[in-house]
């Protein structure tokens, strides 16, 4: 019922929702952000930025080309934390949080980072989140929460790094990290033949072969990225309380959209930042940590095994030593009410009643100062 502001809806809404806060039934929740979704549609429009000084640095020394700058789309709001959506491989940051991006604007402006489909760089990508972060906090005064999600937290920590080793911790409202993949051996575990994830399967070939000049090992990634997306889609009845048709339709286009659109040069720059990301095991050490000491929510699925390594260094890394990376932390696991399905990986469109709560609830603790550190 948190989204009621967002949404604009009347008193007589606001009514239904004081009396249904504490159990909101699904279908009433579903109705009313429908409802938002009909008066204030999802209409991101490309940021014009005022501050551009890191990423003049990274071309003058020939670090990236303007062809692997990410798009970043901003739908704006008057609240006071902005949110920056950093995605995973796909889809779009803006398909990414489709349901939850009505929770998000009640906070503020919401600002998507679209990867190019024709390349990608990670010091590109760096360095527009150093200027978007500046941008933000000199010209408006605002602190942003990063919300990264699966390759998305990779980004979020390797600029993190980058500036813990420059000595210049960003000034932040808080981070959400959902489903973390920060390294290769996050998703393939050392040695393996064959890799036991469907992500694994997708990415290996692009670690072995020349891809470029190999159109079938991108169009194997495309379908396998296609199937993992249609298998969530297949539950049509849990679908239908989720979202609207014209709703389903617009995420699908969106998302097949992407994995259509992404070139071989494009798929190969993006595994390859992600083979360039180090462990945190391999990299962190007292002079190098914390990270930040923002407040920050770290969200697992409770069944992570279609993507995530069983040994994952990252979730190795978090699960045990979270209050040394992040002093202000918090972990969590999202599980499925009982009968439901069991949440997956970064499953935020199929599972986003499950993700809903803690996220809000991580943001109404920013809003009153009231941060949970990690056990």
């Amino acid at each position: 019922m948190e989204l009621m502001p967002a949404l604009g809806l009347s008193p007589a809404f606001s009514a239904l929702a004081a009396l249904t806060r504490f159990t909101p039934p699904q279908p009433v929740r579903t109705f009313l952000r429908a409802a938002g979704y009909r008066l204030r549609p999802p209409h991101a429009q490309p940021h014009a930025p005022m501050v551009g000084h890191a990423q003049t640095e990274v071309f003058a020394r020939g670090r990236a080309a303007p062809h692997q700058r990410a798009a970043v789309l901003v739908e704006q709001r008057g609240g006071t934390t902005p949110t920056i959506v950093l995605g995973g491989f796909v889809p779009d940051a803006t398909e990414q949080v489709f349901l939850l991006r009505g929770a998000l604007l009640r906070h503020g402006s919401v600002y998507y980072f679209h990867y190019p489909r024709g390349g990608f760089s990670l010091d590109l990508v760096c360095a527009q989140l150093d200027d978007l972060v500046a941008e933000l906090g000199a010209r408006h005064g605002q602190r942003p929460v990063i919300f990264g999600v699966s390759f998305g937290v990779g980004l979020a920590l390797e600029w993190l790094r980058r500036r813990r080793a420059a000595g210049r911790v960003p000034d932040l409202a808080g981070l959400v990290f959902v489903s973390p993949v920060a390294c290769v051996d996050d998703v393939l575990a050392p040695g393996e033949a064959k890799p036991s994830s469907l992500l694994g399967r997708a990415l290996k070939p692009y670690l072995e072969a020349a891809v470029r000049t190999n159109p079938a090992i991108v169009e194997k990634s495309r379908v396998i990225f296609t199937r993992m997306f249609e298998a969530g889609a297949q539950n049509r009845a849990a679908l239908r309380a989720l979202m609207t048709a014209d709703e389903l339709r617009h995420l699908r286009d969106g998302v097949l959209a992407t994995i259509q659109g992404i070139d071989a040069a494009g798929a190969c720059e993006r595994v390859g930042a992600l083979q360039r990301m180090p462990s945190l095991l391999q990299w962190a050490c007292p002079g190098q940590l914390p990270l930040c000491a923002a407040p920050v929510l770290v969200l697992y699925a409770e069944k992570e095994t279609a993507v995530l390594a069983a040994e994952s260094p990252t979730r190795t890394a978090f699960t045990s030593a979270l209050p040394a990376f992040f002093p202000c932390g918090s972990l969590q696991i999202v599980t499925a009410a009982p009968g439901g399905s069991p949440v997956q990986h970064a499953s935020l469109i199929f599972h986003y009643v499950q993700f809903l709560p803690p996220v809000m609830a991580f943001y109404r603790g920013l809003k009153t100062g009231k941060t949970r550190l990690a056990a």
